[in-house]
């Protein structure tokens, strides 16, 4: 385990922290989605360390050309172009999520790594807290 100030930034408020926040829901019918990605920017306009996760029906959340007009709801999705300006750039997407749904990092909003299960383990066992949505 990394010393405790090891990760210790520009925050006045104390040791940054690593915040994981796992986005595994459809960007449409529930709140949560959109609570994770303002949770996100929260945690980073307060210098935290933040890491956020695509997966399963998640990676829909960062898809490209979303028209919801016909769901009479507004596209909160274009959103995710703010992660670069509050420096959130550790994001990634599993890959056997994608591929499970006929998409490609191309097909994405935001740049993203794409990596495998076991991967996305790794990078999970690495953060002092991880956060579903």
């Amino acid at each position: 385990m990394p010393d405790e100030n090891e990760f210790e930034g520009e925050y006045q408020g104390g040791t940054v922290k690593r915040f994981l926040y796992v986005n595994r829901r459809a960007p449409h019918g529930t709140i949560y989605p959109h609570e994770t990605l303002e949770m996100v920017l929260i945690a980073a306009a307060f210098d935290q360390d933040v890491t956020v996760v695509f997966l399963d029906d998640g990676v829909y959340q960062i898809k490209k050309d979303q028209d919801t007009k016909g769901i009479g709801i507004k596209n909160f999705t274009p959103a995710f172009r703010a992660l670069d300006d509050y420096d959130v750039e550790k994001l990634y997407v599993e890959k056997e999520s994608l591929e499970a749904r006929g998409l490609t990092a191309e097909d994405l909003l935001v740049p993203v790594e794409v990596v495998s299960t076991e991967e996305l383990r790794e990078i999970m066992a690495e953060q002092d807290v991880v956060l579903g949505g």
